[in-house]
């Protein structure tokens, strides 16, 4: 379909275009729906009509630019510049047009927020913190300093990244490849987690099914044996599940909201 939309004739492509330009802005962009959400019992429903306009967009959108303060900007997808109120966007971050920040949301310097995001109510994003196109942040979540959450756009990716709500993801690390940390779990500093990465449960003594963090689950970064002992493989260890210990030390700070 991408490839069909970019063969139209001058005046259909622009017609195409405002067809799905419109959709973004007035249904994506401002929250009315969402490219996936959790479902009630854990499952997750996404939206593939979201998702495929905004797979549709790039191959069609003209180049623009312009000015937001002193940046300097060109591009296909422009900044977003209408937010609710009650969402913080320090100097030195960059939000797209396309994607929705709940009241709340905190954004500090040097992080990026692609189109097609969704980021709940009351969310840290910290310093250096990128969330890719389509990615679904929960309520009361904090991404920490440095942490990259994957997209769908590059490398193309048939599902998305999904954090739950309460969900604390420590600096430095990485979920990606449309992998899905449930709600409350913890991921210390340093998690990799990609669809192919190792999960053992030191709780039971069992290996997860890859691409999941159980709900509540306290997660560290560690390695498993070879069959033959030969060398170690990355994996992430979940050593507990989250109590009043953890809780505290993962606490959001209201008074910076």
């Amino acid at each position: 379909m991408k490839d069909e939309l970019t063969t139209l004739p001058g005046p259909q492509l622009l017609a195409a275009f405002d067809v799905i330009h419109d959709f973004i802005d007035t249904k994506l962009n401002t929250g009315r729906i969402r490219v996936a959400e959790f479902k009630p019992d854990g499952s997750i429903s996404v939206n593939e009509e979201a998702k495929q306009a905004i797979l549709m967009l790039f191959p069609i959108a003209p180049m623009t630019e312009g000015q937001t303060g002193p940046f300097y900007w060109r591009d296909k997808v422009p900044p977003k510049l209408d937010f609710v109120d009650g969402v913080r966007i320090v100097p030195g971050s960059y939000v797209r047009w396309g994607s929705h920040l709940e009241p709340g949301v905190v954004v500090m310097p040097n992080s990026h927020i692609n189109i097609g995001a969704f980021v709940g109510k009351n969310t840290m994003v910290d310093t250096a913190t990128t969330v890719g196109s389509c990615a679904q942040i929960g309520a009361n979540v904090h991404l920490s300093g440095g942490v990259g959450i994957g997209g769908v756009l590059e490398p193309a990716q048939a599902a998305l990244v999904m954090i739950g709500d309460n969900a604390f993801i420590g600096a430095r690390s990485e979920v990606a490849e449309g992998c899905v940390v449930e709600e409350g779990a913890v991921l210390s500093m340093g998690c990799y987690m990609g669809q192919s990465t190792k999960i053992y449960d030191a709780r039971s003594g069992e290996l997860l099914k890859p691409g999941r963090i159980p709900a509540r689950a306290v997660v560290v970064p560690g390695t498993l044996p070879s069959e033959d002992g030969t060398h170690g493989t990355y994996a992430l260890i979940i050593k507990k599940t989250r109590d009043e210990g953890t809780d505290a030390k993962v606490a959001l700070n209201e008074a910076l909201r």
